[in-house]
């Protein structure tokens, strides 16, 4: 409990408000009354950041109920803040002076550790041409302790050509404030409310028309309420919706979601879809270009075939007819039938399947040069461009994989779609095949020219030696080779493969595999490292 003199100020429960010296501590009000052994009137609080002293109850009395064991705190009045109007927030933000302890803080220190005072260059002109509000069209007033709208009309001649809008992190809760702010700025095209706690609403907002961009994230807004702000925003184009519980898409009506007649982007991220049907429901949104679906529960991704489109049989338009990126990282997708029904999305070209056990090659997952092999059409992955040499270096390396694997199991070449068609694309007819990157070649002698480089901090600087190993080396093999050709007896050596376009090597930890077990090709780079 945070004991200080008593005020008049009166709060309501339900009511968002933050610490008086933190507007970043935000939190709901749960409680307004006596605390039994104290005097005066208290407010209990549940803090957004859980940082508190309790769960709501003192001394075996229960006041409310918060969100966890230590998030809630009983305070006095004055050390809470109901927050203030957009118009105030503007003139702090943009029009008071830098204080004098603003101006002190702004130094260097010197090589002797003195402090330097730093100036800086253009600022009273920057700070002039802020300060005037008719021009103004883009503002930024995160975590100011906004909690509603102002004088009506105000806002409007005030600031008449905002075009962009933060909130982030302030006090708004209810979406009629929201619907007053956007409707007096009618330039207003990208507003962001994230962190921002809504409260859900029945009666419709007014027609927001000139929105474009609305950034939902962190809100609690769940998809009933996505289909309630679809009747305003009838030219949303980006829609950010992360970190808001989502499980379920809810369509007013229909299986499928409708409207979003102008919508490209949809973020998903954060949420906790688990079901695949629940991303069908999106796939009639014809202007849809982006889907993020990153950190969400998917186990699967399934492309309907003719005989599951159902109610997309009367039309002739494909499921994610237009969708050119799909991000699922960090879900738990972990088999390849799904990595290949990407290739069924008519237009997708970026794709991201990073920290899914199917790109985990220490947990069983398949190496990047693999899914590149199997995903046809896709340009970036994984956040990096797919050039044409990582392209056909990858295509080769996986076809002569699935060679080496086919000797011991011929029904294996079900699971490949793509290996008859790459195998004809680059001429392989041997059992046991060389390719260089120049283009096809017989295996003849089955030899691999290898670049090796030593990596490893104790190895000293040596020059890298290229070399013609058979295909069929082993890990274990050529490490006995490293040893000899760069005199290191005296370490344990683990290797890498040095794969263009991955972020990190791929470890070489099965000391009997082969080159061309595991799809290593011509002029590849093994880097040479030592165990800890």
């Amino acid at each position: 409990m945070q004991d200080s003199p008593d005020s008049s100020h009166e709060f309501r429960v339900g009511q968002r408000v933050h610490s008086s010296g933190d507007s970043r501590r935000i939190g709901t009000v749960k409680y307004v009354g006596p605390v039994e052994g104290y005097s005066g009137t208290w407010v209990g609080v549940d803090w957004d950041n859980g940082e508190g002293k309790h769960d709501g109850s003192i001394n075996g009395v229960r006041y409310f109920h918060a969100k966890s064991e230590r998030s809630g705190s009983l305070v006095r009045a004055p050390n809470l803040s109901q927050g203030i109007s957009l118009l105030e927030a503007l003139e702090k933000r943009y029009r008071s002076k830098s204080t004098n302890d603003e101006e002190d803080e702004m130094y260097v220190l010197s090589t002797s550790n003195n402090r330097v005072s730093v100036q800086l260059v253009g600022k009273d002109k920057i700070q002039d041409k802020l300060s005037r509000f008719e021009e103004l069209t883009n503002a930024s007033l995160a975590y100011m302790g906004v909690s509603f709208p102002g004088i009506p009309y105000q806002i409007n001649t005030t600031v008449p050509n905002m075009k962009e809008l933060d909130l982030t992190g302030n006090l708004l809760s209810d979406w009629k404030d929201v619907g007053k702010i956007c409707g007096q700025l009618p330039a207003l095209q990208a507003l962001n409310l994230s962190n921002n706690l809504m409260s859900p609403y029945k009666s419709e907002l007014p027609p927001l028309e000139s929105i474009r961009i609305l950034v939902l994230n962190n809100t609690g807004v769940d998809w009933e309420q996505v289909e309630l702000l679809r009747q305003s925003l009838t030219a949303i184009e980006e829609l950010h919706l992360i970190g808001n519980n989502i499980r379920r898409v809810l369509p007013m009506s229909s299986s499928f979601v409708q409207g979003f007649n102008s919508l490209r982007l949809l973020n998903l991220d954060d949420n906790c879809i688990a079901e695949w049907d629940e991303v069908m429901k999106l796939s009639q949104l014809r202007c849809l270009e982006q889907l993020y679906l990153n950190k969400n529960c998917l186990n699967s991704i399934l492309y309907p075939d003719n005989g599951q489109q159902n109610e997309l049989e009367a039309t002739s338009y494909k499921p994610f007819q237009n969708l050119r990126c799909l991000l699922l990282g960090d879900n738990n997708i972990g088999d390849l039938v799904s990595v290949d029904s990407l290739n069924l999305f008519p237009n997708l070209v970026e794709t991201r399947l990073s920290e899914n056990p199917i790109a985990d090659t220490t947990s069983g997952g398949v190496p990047r040069f693999v899914l590149i092999a199997r995903l046809a059409k896709i340009k970036v992955f994984n956040g990096s461009e797919v050039t044409p040499r990582e392209r056909k270096d990858s295509e080769i390396r996986y076809v002569r994989l699935v060679i080496s694997r086919l000797h011991a199991n011929a029904e294996e070449i079900k699971q490949h779609p793509r290996f008859s068609e790459l195998k004809s694309l680059y001429g392989i007819e041997d059992e046991r095949p060389s390719t260089g990157a120049s283009g096809p070649q017989t295996i003849g002698s089955g030899f691999l020219s290898i670049t090796l480089k030593c990596v490893g901090a104790s190895m000293g600087e040596k020059q890298p030696l290229t070399k013609k190993l058979p295909a069929t080396t082993t890990v274990g093999k050529l490490k006995f080779l490293c040893e000899s050709f760069f005199k290191l007896k005296s370490l344990k050596l683990k290797l890498f493969l040095q794969e263009e376009g991955s972020p990190l090597p791929v470890l070489l930890d099965n000391d009997t595999s082969s080159l061309m077990d595991l799809g290593i090709g011509n002029e590849s780079i093994i880097l040479v490292d030592e165990e800890n």
